[in-house]
């Protein structure tokens, strides 16, 4: 019969996995050091590259891009700070903050027309008139720097100060088939009571996101978001006027 571990073998067996456990954290500890080496000449070299390469990153919208792919890669934000390190080193942090005034100026004189909502690409264009540039000296990454709320497929610029939750997105999201949803259709999509989606429809609407449309045979009542149905004619129309 086989005999079982008596005490002294239980002790071993501690003493044996708690020696685990500390060449476990050693090894933790020293690949976690060896990382931030490693991240700390990153960022040195980093800095380097930026210094070396400082018009293209000013002047070169895909370059500029990159280089801020690469600094989020590595926990650096060179425009965290308008007086900071990095803006004063590239010189770009002027650059993005009279863009920033640009697009609140637009974001203000389109609001009437889309409720405080532009699409992105119509911001774009809208800009580079502004600035009398060609829309490829000014990326979508550049205006990302501004407060940008993902719905669906759209990326929409907020210019009202409202929090948008999951639920303002999840109907911004289902109103981009049609430009409109009912009560009906937001209760069978997202299997809502009817007192949540006129809750949360009737909160879109006194912010100004959305329009309601009564005139139907069917007596249903339509929440129109324009935000989401406008074109890039229509809101630079509205912009130029």
């Amino acid at each position: 019969m086989r005999r079982r571990p008596g005490i002294a073998g239980l002790q071993n067996a501690a003493a044996t996995r708690d020696q685990f456990r500390l060449v476990g954290e050693n090894v933790a500890k020293v690949r976690t050091d060896v990382m931030k080496e490693q991240l700390a000449t990153f960022r040195t070299q980093l800095e380097e590259f930026a210094r070396k390469h400082k018009n293209d990153i000013r002047k070169n919208p895909l370059f500029r891009q990159q280089f801020h792919e690469m600094c989020a890669k590595v926990g650096v934000d060179p425009l965290a700070s308008n007086k900071g390190a990095w803006a004063e080193l590239l010189g770009i942090g002027d650059f993005y903050y009279e863009l920033g005034v640009q697009i609140v100026d637009i974001c203000i004189a389109t609001r009437a027309t889309n409720g405080g909502l532009i699409d992105l690409l119509d911001l774009r264009k809208l800009l580079c008139q502004k600035r009398k540039a060609d829309l490829g000296s000014l990326t979508s990454d550049d205006c990302l720097r501004a407060i940008i709320i993902s719905v669906g497929k759209k990326k929409l610029v907020r210019s009202v100060p409202t929090e948008l939750n999951k639920d303002h997105n999840g109907i911004l999201e289902l109103a981009q088939a049609e430009g409109f949803v009912t009560v009906e259709q937001v209760e069978r999509k997202f299997s809502w009571s009817t007192g949540r989606a006129i809750d949360v429809l009737e909160t879109l609407l006194k912010e100004g996101l959305a329009m309601i449309d009564d005139g139907h045979r069917d007596g249903k009542r339509r929440y129109w978001f324009p935000c989401v149905t406008l074109s890039s004619d229509s809101t630079g129309a509205d912009a130029n006027g």
